[in-house]
């Protein structure tokens, strides 16, 4: 085989397992620019590697991704405590892929990337090896230089940070009709009908990343948050047009200004009504979603 036959081959293995790979780094880091650079350091260990010696490169891509995104995880923690007002994950459009390259579509949605957040970059690792792409313990294990009793409890601490306190979430239907309910209400001011809409600690949440006009703190409570959305609805909405779309595996509403995509709006309900109201804002964390 040629050199030129050679590397052709490795970019053909690559594009074949690169939506796995950045379907990893992406829940890793909830952000698709990070993600994006992530995988393109993987490619060029990749390139620069003895591939003769590989003998399963699956196994060899992920590990080198899960480990860069374990150091990237650790770097990203620290800039976003100094973030300006909250910090929400960077929206991905999974309308073409719909699980980016996971057996599973955990740990893609909103609520759950931002309690991945609040777990180790080990923790967070296992968690998504385990859970989105069906990794056996072993491998995992291998994957993170541990033990797999190690990776087990991992997995187990993860499982219960997710899962521990939250209420069962609503069907994929159910949410797109509270996320449109709540549109209408919202674009008309509609103080009671918002009010009905909502759990009584139902949080609203907008991140502007300090480059647009959004509230750098979190607004709690039905009457708050109801009143809060009801206060903007005659300077937000004006000439706003709203696209419906599937984005992170949920129905979320793209917000736009003479066909740009200003904000991507979504929500999060269970049988008790919406109890996150999330704004994303930053310009920066769009080019994902157009």
């Amino acid at each position: 085989m040629t050199d030129w036959e050679d590397l052709e081959e490795a970019a053909k293995v690559f594009a074949e397992l690169r939506p796995r790979l950045f379907g990893i780094a992406y829940r890793m880091l909830a952000s698709a620019s990070e993600a994006e650079d992530l995988v393109q350091d993987v490619w060029l260990r990749w390139q620069a590697t003895d591939r003769g010696v590989v003998t399963n490169p699956g196994a060899y891509l992920a590990t080198a991704t899960t480990r860069l995104a374990i150091n990237v995880a650790k770097s990203a923690r620290v800039r976003r405590e100094t973030y300006v007002g909250p910090w929400l994950p960077e929206p991905v459009d999974t309308s073409s892929d719909p699980l980016l390259g996971a057996e599973r579509g955990e740990a893609l949605e909103f609520a759950v990337l931002l309690l991945l957040e609040r777990l180790s970059p080990n923790e967070r690792a296992a968690y998504v090896l385990r859970e989105a792409f069906d990794y056996p313990y072993s491998d995992i294990a291998e994957i993170l230089q541990t033990s797999e009793p190690a990776v087990r409890q991992l997995v187990s601490r993860a499982r219960k940070q997710v899962t521990g306190d939250r209420r069962k979430p609503v069907s994929g239907v159910e949410q797109r009709e509270l996320l449109s309910a709540f549109v209408t209400a919202a674009r008309s001011g509609d103080l009671a009908a918002l009010e009905k809409l909502f759990a009584p600690d139902v949080k609203s949440l907008s991140d502007g990343g300090g480059i647009v006009r959004a509230s750098r703190i979190p607004v709690l409570g039905a009457d708050r948050v109801a009143r809060y959305i009801a206060a903007f609805k005659d300077r937000f909405w004006v000439d706003v047009d709203v696209r419906f779309a599937t984005v992170n595996g949920q129905a979320a509403a793209l917000l736009r200004h003479d066909g740009e995509t200003f904000a991507v709006l979504t929500v999060h309900g269970s049988a008790e009504g919406i109890e996150q109201v999330l704004w994303m804002m930053n310009p920066g964390k769009l080019g994902a979603v157009g």
